[in-house]
């Protein structure tokens, strides 16, 4: 029988220290969250890998849905600079494994999720696990979830290639976004601050799967 706890201290130790990971708070909710249970049964054993893991299968029209690396999830939720009395949005939360890490962070997360099994497997494992601070929605990634909002933070737990506008708007003046921007190899983790106008910053390489979000509107030039 795997022996999960020991395979996540050493996830922790060799994956997430190491890829310069050092905010405690972030470090001990990882160490935490039991990542096997956010995994499809028959891939367990993968559940500690550093490698991005498939929830599900491509739907028609869409693609294969994963749980992110935790390395990479580690660095997006220390660039977000989580306090305690923070309410997040987490942007396509999959199984629920990122909201779970983020709840041991924040004090409420809504977890939005665009597809309903996700959404339904998600709320079973939080509940289980008596995460009392997170609530999963079923929104599509482009909308948001404006009603519990505004939000001190938001995070995508995939790639897009432009920020949706809906997600600045439901940011509270002072708020910061977390998003990868571009696709594989090329995707950069960028840090948006709400001040006023909404600036960004690239922060690091972070090839990661994309969120099923719809390709930004075209624009036109006369």
């Amino acid at each position: 029988m795997a022996d999960f706890a020991k395979a996540r201290r050493t996830m922790v130790d060799r994956q997430v220290r190491t890829a310069d990971v050092t905010a405690p708070r972030v470090l001990a909710a990882m160490a935490e969250v039991p990542r096997e249970l956010f995994v499809p049964r028959a891939k367990r054993s993968l559940a500690y890998s550093d490698a991005d893991i498939e929830i599900a299968a491509p739907s028609a029209g869409g693609a294969a849905r994963y749980l992110i690396e935790p390395a990479i999830l580690a660095r997006l939720v220390q660039l977000a600079a989580i306090g305690e009395g923070d309410i997040v949005l987490d942007i396509g939360c999959g199984t629920g494994y990122g909201a779970a890490v983020l709840a041991r962070l924040a004090g409420a997360v809504v977890a939005l999720e665009p597809d309903a099994d996700l959404a339904a497997a998600a709320t079973e494992t939080l509940i289980d696990l008596g995460v009392d601070n997170a609530a999963v929605v079923t929104a599509a990634v482009d909308e948001g979830y404006p009603s519990a909002g505004p939000y001190d933070v938001i995070l995508l737990e995939g790639s897009v290639e432009s920020v949706p506008p809906a997600l600045f708007d439901q940011l509270k003046a002072g708020g910061r976004l977390v998003a990868v921007i571009g696709p594989g190899p090329a995707g950069m983790a960028t840090l948006y601050r709400k001040n006023g106008d909404v600036a960004g910053r690239p922060a690091f390489n972070a090839p990661i799967p994309p969120l099923p979000c719809p390709p930004p509107a075209p624009t036109f030039v006369f």
